[in-house]
């Protein structure tokens, strides 16, 4: 699976979002470009599992030193190296052992009940505080530490997505000199 000409973003408001992990997976899979195949990373220690299928926006490099972390709200989970047209409603924006991390939330283009979403405004609060909380307790049951800054709505995704495919291009440096500290949408 070779998927340096696969466009971060296919069209204006959308991204190609790339499935490493299925929904209620405790198995945390990621793509090995060097053999072009997902490989298990790792089985999640704690109990918790990802409540929405996620992977990455390819040909995009994020602070952290890997592609773009997205996240799709789907009916049921897909499986892994599956390509979404998802468009992105949003942002769980985070710091991962010292590294800024925001992690894109999707809808997919091809999903009808999905087709009126274009906000995290519209998701309810308590489903929004349990995948933040879904990073705080896996990420800590690693011994890694986090902070949830909050959710940023979906006009913060453009800069942040311009950004990861200008770093992924070699344009411009991936780390940037902090993150900074938006007050949460919500």
């Amino acid at each position: 699976m070779d998927l340096s000409t696969l466009p971060a973003s296919p069209a204006p408001g959308l991204v190609n979002l790339v499935v490493e992990i299925p929904a209620g997976s405790r198995n945390k899979y990621e793509y090995c470009p060097e053999a072009g195949v997902m490989v298990l990373d790792r089985v999640l220690h704690s109990s918790v599992r990802y409540p929405f299928d996620y992977g990455f926006v390819p040909n995009t490099l994020a602070e952290d030193g890997a592609p773009l972390d997205a996240m799709v709200i789907m009916e049921e989970p897909t499986f892994a190296g599956c390509l979404i047209r998802a468009r992105p409603i949003g942002i769980l924006d985070m710091v991962d052992s010292g590294a800024h991390d925001g992690k894109l939330l999707c809808v997919p283009e091809a999903g009808l009940r999905q087709g009126a979403i274009r906000s995290i405004r519209q998701i309810a609060p308590n489903q929004l505080e349990d995948v933040a909380e879904f990073f705080r307790t896996y990420k800590n049951m690693e011994g890694r530490p986090t902070k949830i800054l909050g959710w940023l709505d979906a006009d913060a995704v453009p800069a942040l997505l311009e950004r990861c495919i200008r770093c992924a291009a070699g344009a411009e440096s991936p780390r940037s000199p902090g993150p900074e500290t938006p007050g949460p949408d919500r």
